[in-house]
């Protein structure tokens, strides 16, 4: 009986050894499991600060190039607005250049004043004339105002009343004095008006003052 107990005495301490075995097999395993993690970690911030460069170098480069795509809009909206003032520059020379040659189309081949330059067609004819006759360029803008009143600086502008051309005439065939040609030819026109006036209200601004009294000159 003795001899049994120690036998099952014997077998329970090996047991016990062995589930002790075990037991701290697994609190090893538990232990270099939980050491294994932390290096791991240390490789994912690593990982993850690179990750956080990359994100930051590459919205860099996305703000460099917006930067680029701004200052070449710029670029462009500044050529284009030189582009337009060139144009515009070409249409004012090109728009001079016509109004000479129809001056000059129109019987006016004198020389236009540089402060004639700003009026076109008719009036720059008689911008040109009014100077000639003597008259100081101050007195133009009472002559512009007294002939667009009178016939808008149309050379084929006819009254009911007989009155006709630009200075308005009564009859029209007064300007005959001035050239055959009055019933076309704006310069013609233009030299007997400033004659007429000349005559009767010494000066342009003289005309336009009567006028404004008396709604006709």
């Amino acid at each position: 009986m003795d001899r049994l107990w120690s036998r099952v005495g014997i077998r329970a301490a090996s047991v016990g050894l062995l589930v002790a075995g075990v037991i701290g097999g697994v609190h090893l395993g538990q232990l270099r499991e939980q050491q294994l993690p932390a290096g791991a970690q240390i490789t994912v911030r690593a990982d993850g600060d690179d990750l956080w460069l990359l994100k930051a170098r590459q919205n860099e480069h996305s703000t460099a190039r917006a930067w680029e795509r701004a200052a070449g809009r710029d670029a462009a909206d500044e050529a284009a607005g030189e582009a337009r003032s060139a144009a515009a520059r070409a249409r004012s020379q090109e728009k001079k250049a016509i109004a000479r040659k129809a001056a000059e189309s129109r019987g006016y081949a004198g020389p236009i004043p540089a402060s004639c330059q700003e009026y076109a067609g008719n009036r720059k004819i008689g911008c040109a004339m009014m100077l000639q006759a003597g008259f100081p360029i101050a007195e133009f803008p009472c002559l512009e105002k007294l002939w667009t009143k009178e016939s808008g600086w149309n050379e084929k502008a006819a009254n009911p009343s007989g009155a006709y051309g630009i200075p308005q005439a009564l009859p029209g065939s007064k300007m005959g004095s001035a050239g055959s040609d009055w019933r076309s030819n704006p310069a013609t026109q233009i030299k007997w008006g400033l004659g007429y006036v000349k005559g009767r209200y010494d000066t342009p601004c003289g005309a336009w003052n009567y006028f404004q009294n008396n709604g006709s000159y």
